[in-house]
Formats: structure tokens, sequence, C-alpha cells
């Protein structure tokens, strides 16, 4: 039986290389990548990022990181930038331009135009030396010690610190210019992170003929049906003018039957719970729940500057939503 191959040992290894790698990288954080982080946080206009193969691959991923965290910046393939793509970059954008070898044909066909058009040019290559560093305005060194590949030929070790190196200048520029959560968000309005700072507990709530309300004469026995066909697991009580004087929820309701209350002579306003929780629709969804979650509710009234009813929700609506 043929001795069975070692792939924990083998996947150890590799990550071992790269951490090696990564280590060597920090020797590279210097007067260059200074210089290169304060030209993209200069830029008024783009930054562009292009390279082939695997270096095409992360940039597109640098160039999304970026643009996600507040430097505009998008991917440009070098072989369709020779036929016609090359009209998306103009006087005044960052051009970075990735490749291990520093000689990659696609790329340094394009750098002739890239100078006449006075365009800055940052490279990322492992190779100081090369074409591209010599040519450009500043070069990020991303050499490492060798591939994890053992044949030394599939890009690995050398991606990883590209990618590295682009996610330490996305950050660094992310922090250099300030930019926040709710910036992040603006950027990510689908995902749950804009979810929970976007929408507004005005988006989520439930309002017109969707509104548990009754007014404090009514018998208890009305305002349980009320609960039970608006299905919110509560009814406000409110006055003549529809302003919140109290509330009656479902857990309202336990209470009362095991105090043998006569729902069908009692009215609402003796049982009630007065000066309910409240809050303003304008309010950020997530300020909502954790309004409810601080004060153990389960729903919430929405009422505008005068007090008056003008929407409802519950925790379901906030689930639904995508905010919890």
């Amino acid at each position: 039986m043929a001795t069975q191959f070692d792939f924990c040992k083998a996947g150890k290894n590799v990550l071992q290389i790269e951490i090696d790698a990564l280590t060597q990288l920090s020797n590279y954080i210097n007067d260059d990548f200074t210089k290169a982080c304060q030209l993209m946080l200069e830029c008024k206009q783009k930054v562009v990022v292009m390279g082939m193969g695997k270096s095409g691959h992360i940039g597109n991923k640098i160039a999304a990181t970026l643009a996600s965290t507040g430097t505009p910046s998008f991917f440009v393939h070098p072989g369709e930038a020779s036929h016609g793509d090359l009209g998306m970059i103009e006087k005044g954008d960052i051009v970075i331009a990735i490749s291990n070898s520093g000689e990659a044909s696609e790329i340094l066909a394009l750098l002739p135009v890239i100078k006449r058009l006075g365009i800055t040019l940052i490279t990322m290559t492992g190779k100081p030396e090369s074409s591209m560093a010599k040519v450009a305005d500043v070069n990020l060194q991303i050499t490492v010690p060798q591939e994890a590949c053992p044949l030394g030929l599939a890009p690995t070790s050398s991606t990883t610190a590209t990618l590295a190196m682009g996610d330490a200048f996305a950050v660094a520029l992310l922090q250099a210019r300030g930019f926040t959560a709710d910036d992040f968000a603006l950027s990510h309005p689908g995902g749950a992170l804009g979810r929970k700072l976007l929408l507004l507990l005005s988006d989520i709530m439930h309002t017109g003929d969707e509104l548990p309300m009754v007014t404090a004469d009514a018998l208890i026995k009305t305002a349980l049906l009320e609960v039970s066909e608006k299905g919110l697991g509560m009814t406000a009580i409110v006055d003549n003018e529809q302003k919140v004087i109290g509330i009656f929820t479902d857990g309202d309701l336990r209470r009362l039957l095991d105090n043998k209350i006569d729902i069908h002579t009692q009215t609402i306003g003796e049982v009630m719970t007065h000066s309910p929780a409240v809050a303003n629709p304008n309010l950020l969804a997530v300020e909502g729940l954790n309004l409810m979650q601080d004060k153990k509710i389960n729903g919430l009234l929405l009422c505008d500057e005068t007090h008056r009813l003008v929407g409802a929700l519950n925790m379901h609506d906030l689930l639904k939503a995508g905010v919890m």
C-alpha cells in the first residue's frame, strides 16, 4: 500500500513560507510607502489599477478595496487598455501598475502614453531594478524570499504580499481621510452594515390602517381584537388627537389574566401601561433596536414632534429588514 501523502504538512509549509514573506514585507513600509500614500491622498481624480494574470486578479481586489474605503478607484486590464480602454485614464489620475517581475510587456507598452499624459505612476514590483520600477514616480517593493510553490513558478507568496501591501495603503488612506463607518455604509447600501447605518425606522414602520390603536375608554376586549387584527403584539392607547397616552401588549394581557380582570366590562385605560417608550420615525433603525433592547420591549410606537402616533413596529420587522 502506497504511503498516504501528508497534505497537512504541505499546507502548513505553504502558510509558513507566506508568513515569512509577509514578515519581510514590513521592511518595505518605508518612505516610498509614505510618498505613494500621500500621492493617492492628494489625488483629485481616480486611482487606476492594472496588472496581468494573477497580478491582475490581485489588482482588481485592491481597486475594489480602495473604492469601498474612500479612494475612487477601478481596475483596467492592460491588454484591453491597448485597444481603447486607455481612454478611461485621464490627466490627474494615478496609475498603480502591478508586476512581480516588473517586466510585464502589456504594461510596458502603455508606459510611454501614461508618461506623455503626465499621469503619476506607482508600481508594485518584486524587483526594484526592473524596467517598470525605474520609470515609476514611486515603486512599492513587494519582494518575497521564495514562492510557496515548490517549482517556484506559480505566483503564491508574491501575490499574497501584493494583496497585503494593497490592504496596507488602502487602510492607511482610510485612516488619513477620517473615513467612518457611516461613509463605508454609503458605498455598501446593500450590505448588512449599510442596512444598519442607513435604514430609518420610517422605512420599515407600519402606518395608516396597519396601525394598532384604541382610545382609553375602549373595552379591554376591543383592545384585544385590535392587537390580534394588527398582528404587532400590542396596541397604542391614544387620545382624541391621536396622541399616545399608553400601550397594551401581549405581556400585559398575560398579567391581566393572572389578576382575573373582566375584559368585557373594564376599559383599556384602567390597565394600560402609561407613558410608554416612543421614538421618532427619523431615528436610525439600529438606534431603535438599541432602544428596544435597553427597555426590554418587543414593540415600539413612533410619534411625531407633537407626540401624535404615526407608526409602529416590532422586533420581527427589524429582523425582516436585516437590522438584527
